[in-house]
């Protein structure tokens, strides 16, 4: 399932936006027409400006349906982030909203043109434009709640990474301020997608690197602080939606350095708990800021420092092997995303 780009995700107009554009270009439709019988001409520019500007509503409404992501084709990390991040539920509810608008613009444009040809006057073509557009009025007023959500939450959305299902990704995590983002910045081909923000992560970054033309992808999950699950926020969840749903091998990083702000017996909890959680995932531990501790007495599985460089390079080939995804059971099958053509060749 290829990556979700977040970034695509469209503007979303303020409700008097959406109708200042109806109306605007619905006004300019009027002039487009010629008549020479007043009577008639009325008739069809009442009729064309009713129509134009139901259309763009409706477009509009639908656009943001149709390019917004579905839920349903998401992969279930995503799926995850975004129940995270703003609500899955209120996702779904708010574009069924927007399409429900949708509809009822057009059914109120078709009434409207079927009311203004059984019309005999020119005041009542008029009257029938007037009335038809404040039933759209009020229906994008009757939406207007949802259609600020929907702005509110691709503000939020677009911060989120994407992470290609087709390559092998890695996770890491820790306690704050054990080193997540130094060590993705450290390893990573090219700058991370990575925003710097005092003291600990507050969302989800992705960084990479290459091995023998392979990306591997490398999500640094926000600092999990050590304490039930029913109390973490939304930063902590979206953390927690990364470690459940996505991965190949997870890298739990544990800081021993007297600078830890964390206390060695919170971070072993933690360490014990994401173990937990995770019963099928090989989990990796690192020691971190080896370039400031001792050597250690504790049983990880590499001791590294992002600053110097120490231990990364056997550590990233040991992710490597341990993830494996270059290895070929069956030369002669391919993989699941590899493009095939349909039918028999014979």
């Amino acid at each position: 399932m290829a990556s979700v780009e977040w970034r695509s995700i469209p503007t979303v107009l303020y409700p008097q936006e959406i109708l200042d554009k109806a109306f605007g270009r619905a006004s300019s439709q009027a002039d487009l027409v010629e008549d020479p019988d007043k009577y008639h001409r009325v008739r069809k520019q009442m009729n064309r400006m009713v129509q134009s500007a139901c259309d763009i509503v409706a477009k509009t409404l639908n656009s943001y349906v149709d390019r917004w992501p579905s839920l349903n084709a998401l992969s279930e990390f995503d799926r995850a982030l975004v129940d995270a991040a703003v609500g899955c539920d209120d996702y779904k509810r708010n574009l069924g909203a927007l399409q429900w608008a949708a509809e009822r613009s057009q059914r109120i444009s078709g009434e409207a043109q079927a009311k203004i040809l059984r019309l005999r006057d020119i005041d009542g073509f008029h009257k029938a434009r007037r009335h038809a557009y404040g039933r759209v009025s009020s229906v994008i007023d009757q939406i207007s709640p949802q259609i600020l959500w929907l702005g509110e939450a691709r503000d939020v959305m677009r911060k989120l990474p994407s992470i290609d299902s087709f390559e092998p990704c890695i996770v890491v995590a820790g306690s704050p301020n054990v080193g997540k983002s130094a060590l993705i910045s450290a390893l990573s081909t090219g700058e991370p997608q990575v925003a710097s923000y005092p003291f600990t992560t507050k969302q989800l970054h992705l960084g990479h690197f290459i091995h023998r033309r392979r990306v591997y992808q490398m999500v640094d999950t926000p600092g999990l602080l050590d304490r039930p699950m029913k109390d973490r926020n939304k930063i902590e969840m979206q953390a927690i939606a990364a470690l459940e749903h996505l991965g190949d091998v997870l890298l739990f990083l544990i800081d021993r350095s007297e600078q830890s702000t964390t206390p060695l017996s919170e971070q072993d909890n933690l360490l014990q708990e994401v173990r937990e959680l995770l019963p099928g995932r090989l989990v990796l531990v690192a020691e971190t800021k080896s370039d400031i501790t001792e050597k250690s007495t504790g049983k990880e599985d590499f001791r590294i420092s992002s600053l110097t460089g120490y231990g990364l390079d056997n550590m990233k080939q040991s992710l490597i092997d341990a993830i494996g995804a270059d290895i070929v059971e069956d030369p002669l099958s391919l993989p699941e995303n590899w493009p095939r053509e349909d039918g028999d060749k014979t």
